[in-house]
């Protein structure tokens, strides 16, 4: 189970990269194979500002469909477009080339909140 020390977590299977006062969200490894096979990602929330937990958007796979949640505030300010046409890139690449937004976050005290490697491990048992 790979699980990047550089990154923050949340306790729905997320995880945050963050550059200044933007976040890049994924989901985790852990997250993926769960899920198995995806075949479609939905972000409808290009350019609009959510609150932390909000559903900025839907993961479809094989056997089911989840909802994504925002783990901080901010405007969404880029969708990985290339998940249009290639989803099992989150699959295949979820801390690399299946990121799916960029997020200018609004309340950076939010990322006090986030989890690292080592909590996110004990949940899911890693």
């Amino acid at each position: 189970m790979n699980v990047p020390s550089n990154l923050k977590y949340t306790k729905d299977h997320e995880w945050i990269s963050i550059d200044g006062d933007i976040a890049t969200i994924g989901i985790t490894d852990f997250a993926q194979g769960e899920l198995g096979d995806i075949v479609y990602v939905e972000v409808e929330t290009l350019d609009e500002t959510l609150d932390k937990e909000e559903i900025f958007g839907t993961v479809e796979a094989v056997k089911t469909v989840s909802d994504l949640f925002l783990p901080l505030s901010g405007e969404i300010v880029e969708f990985n477009d290339s998940l249009e046409t290639e989803p099992e890139k989150v699959n295949s690449d979820p801390y690399g080339d299946g990121w799916m937004i960029k997020l200018r976050m609004t309340n950076t005290e939010e990322i006090e909140q986030l989890l690292d490697d080592g909590a996110y491990k004990e949940i899911i048992g890693a």
